[in-house]
């Protein structure tokens, strides 16, 4: 079968509730992935961060076959071998006091939802029901109706109502509107350090510190997602680590499994995750040893080769080389470490026709928010093949 033949079938077959790049990916080898028509392209994407440690590590193939062949599930009816030393080695990398694991992203911020709102009932006294959670503008945290009803994307929201109350959305990056925002109701604050589906947007030095602040003064819970912007993909092991913050939970997925299975989880501190008891929360498939596994080894990694660190110098590289290319469709480059967003000018013609002109020279990335073409290689992509993407990148922009 050619890629119009598996093309033809999605679109016959399936819900129409992605518009992906025209390429049907076969074969995965690090930064590099093949279609089923032969084509190699480099891949700049990552399945939107997952793929911090490269496609198919070897390690992750060999830790994931290993336990495929001794148990995959027991459901949190029993326990299991891999939790507990998933659950140890997330203390001792993170310093967060517990943990607990779910599997899609969606899934680890529902879980920190339903975390402050209990903290917010039973540690502060609010009433009951009247607990509200502050976010920014420009959020993007998952796709459940709960999530979708904060986010200020209309299109996200449009059908999906009615939404679940108690949010209040206040603009990224001004700590004097949440300061204002903030009332004897609010539980939390829930950011993302780095807004990636947002854009790339970074937010003045000092914010997450002014937000700390704020929060300790008015016993309110400073919760981060780092969904994408964790676990190296920044140049740190977490975003929020170019700041002095210590937050009170965090939200991470994605690369913690490499991109070998779903595995998410909450991070917290012990005065936050005490408020679940036995019935609270669950998951069926969240802490199966089969995820909690493949987690183990996929932090090893990430550890081993050093990739918070390589993405923090190559980042810094590329981002050099870009700003280099003179081009009036570009309005901007930013990022941090290897999360980079290329904001076009309104008379480029939007950024789904650059991505499509790169995928034709073998680079694969993504559009967001229509002029922002975003830029996440993995972590373990070498100086020579960045180089390599910087060409393509130059010649479309030329």
């Amino acid at each position: 079968m050619t890629s119009q033949d598996y093309i033809q079938l999605e679109e016959q077959y399936g819900a129409h509730n992605y518009n992906p790049l025209d390429v049907v990916i076969d074969r995965g080898d690090g930064i590099w992935v093949t279609d089923v028509d032969g084509l190699h392209y480099m891949d700049f994407l990552s399945a939107y961060s997952a793929v911090n440690q490269g496609h198919c590590h070897p390690r992750l193939v060999k830790k994931m076959q290993e336990q495929c062949a001794k148990m995959t599930l027991t459901s949190r009816a029993f326990r299991n071998d891999q939790l507990p030393l998933l659950l140890q080695e997330l203390k001792n990398l993170t310093g967060f006091d517990r943990a607990l694991l779910m599997n899609s992203g969606a899934e680890a911020v529902e879980t920190a939802i339903k975390a402050a709102r209990k903290w917010g009932y039973t540690k502060k006294g609010i009433k009951a029901d009247k607990a509200e959670i502050i976010v920014a503008t420009n959020n993007f945290h998952g796709r459940t109706t709960t999530i979708v009803g904060f986010s200020t994307e209309e299109k996200y929201k449009w059908g999906f109502g009615p939404f679940t109350p108690g949010f209040i959305a206040v603009p990224y990056g001004d700590a004097d509107a949440m300061h204002t925002a903030i009332s004897p109701n609010t539980a939390a604050i829930l950011l993302e350090p780095v807004q990636g589906e947002g854009g790339i947007i970074i937010p003045p030095d000092g914010y997450l510190e002014q937000i700390q602040r704020l929060c300790c003064e008015n016993n309110v819970l400073f919760i981060l997602d780092e969904i994408q912007s964790g676990l190296g993909r920044c140049g740190k092991l977490f975003a929020y680590q170019y700041e002095n913050v210590n937050p009170d939970g965090l939200v991470i997925g994605k690369a913690l499994s490499g991109g070998f299975y779903p595995v998410s989880a909450f991070l917290a501190r012990e005065t936050v995750m005490e408020v679940f008891q036995p019935g609270d929360h669950g998951s069926t498939f969240g802490g199966n040893p089969l995820g909690c596994a493949v987690a183990r080894e996929a932090l090893r990694i990430l550890v081993d080769e050093k990739l918070a660190e390589r993405s923090f110098a190559l980042g810094s590289y590329f981002r050099a080389k870009l700003n280099l290319i003179s081009s009036t469709a570009i309005k901007e480059i930013r990022g941090k470490g290897l999360m980079i967003g290329i904001e076009l000018a309104p008379e480029a013609g939007g950024a789904r026709r650059i991505c499509m002109a790169l995928k034709n020279e073998g680079l694969l990335c993504k559009e967001t928010h229509d002029t922002v073409i975003r830029l996440t290689p993995p972590l373990i992509i070498k100086k020579k093949e960045l180089d390599w993407a910087f060409g393509k990148i130059k010649k479309v922009f030329g």
